[in-house]
């Protein structure tokens, strides 16, 4: 499957006011991301993720490196014209309303701004009541929203989103949730950055890692939180011999399940069967893993050692 960005030994750097430091935003990054997939950036404040997304798109240049979007250049305005994008600080003009704003991000991709069409817009991202409104009053999930509107114009192929829930009610993120699904399924391909990692772990289907400009890790998401060679099982309500299930090699976890160290499927089979034998009925089994915090707390201890 083609790219829908790829970025290879990537880097960046800034001088500081007087010119005579710098500091290391991007460190030879190397990432590829196909069509179609949601990929998540997530790392510490200052690692380098929003640099990096402006190198992607053309805002910034990098000092070396090479830069691929949609099968083009970022300078390209064919290839930047399939892009939408929602930056993290987003600055809209408070005196135009929702729907001029909309017809002017149309105008700058070269598309005619027809009223039923941005209304549409309106409506996907909950501001159908708000088009004539002026901006300035309103709320930052409402600026969030509109923001989110004006990456959507255009039906683009890759959307770049900077924190896309930042400030929006925990309705409204699963809305936004929503509408992002809608946009996977009709083939677009997402790129989010966020601090929220339960939101990019809903949203997400791989992920990449970024510490002191380096992309420390990457991959599927099920393989970065899978815990190798363990099984989480739960057992029917009633009487469970506990100490013979610990006996066995079961350890209680959370929530009343319990999870069991299994080299291959054998092992985990003679387990399984001797808790059958104390009287415990099987009705739920899976791979045990880790939430994504887990896996960045990892991933950084692991770029500093």
């Amino acid at each position: 499957m083609p790219a829908a960005f790829a970025v290879t030994s990537l880097h960046k750097r800034f001088r500081t006011r007087l010119g005579r430091t710098e500091s290391v935003a991007l460190d030879g990054v190397d990432l590829e991301v196909p069509r179609g997939e949601a990929f998540g950036l997530i790392g510490p404040n200052g690692a380098g993720k929003t640099t990096f997304i402006k190198c992607l798109l053309g805002i910034a240049h990098p000092d070396r490196g090479a830069v691929e979007l949609l099968g083009g250049r970022p300078e390209d305005p064919r290839s930047r014209a399939r892009v939408g994008y929602l930056p993290e600080r987003l600055t809209l003009p408070g005196a135009w309303t929702p729907r001029a704003f909309l017809a002017s991000v149309a105008r700058l991709k070269a598309l005619r701004p027809e009223r039923p069409g941005l209304d549409a817009l309106l409506r996907r991202v909950g501001l159908a009541d708000a088009g004539e409104r002026r901006i300035r009053g309103f709320s930052k999930g409402m600026r969030q929203r509109l923001g989110l509107a004006a990456a959507l114009v255009g039906t683009p192929d890759l959307l770049v989103l900077d924190e896309p829930t930042d400030g929006v009610d925990p309705l409204g993120r699963v809305e936004i949730r929503q509408l992002l699904a809608a946009e996977l399924a009709r083939g677009a391909t997402l790129f989010i950055n966020s601090h929220l990692l339960s939101e990019t772990e809903r949203i997400c289907t791989r992920i990449g890692i970024l510490s002191r400009g380096r992309l420390v890790r990457s991959g599927s998401l099920e393989v970065l939180t899978r815990v190798q060679q363990r099984w989480r099982v739960r057992f029917a309500p009633g009487p469970v011999a506990a100490e013979a299930l610990v006996a066995l090699g079961f350890e209680p976890a959370e929530g009343g399940a319990w999870e069991i160290a299994a080299p291959d499927a054998p092992a985990l089979n003679r387990a399984l069967d001797g808790a059958r034998t104390t009287g415990a009925l099987l009705v739920e089994l899976d791979r045990a893993s880790r939430d994504l915090e887990d896996v960045l707390t990892e991933a950084l201890a692991a770029g500093a050692a």
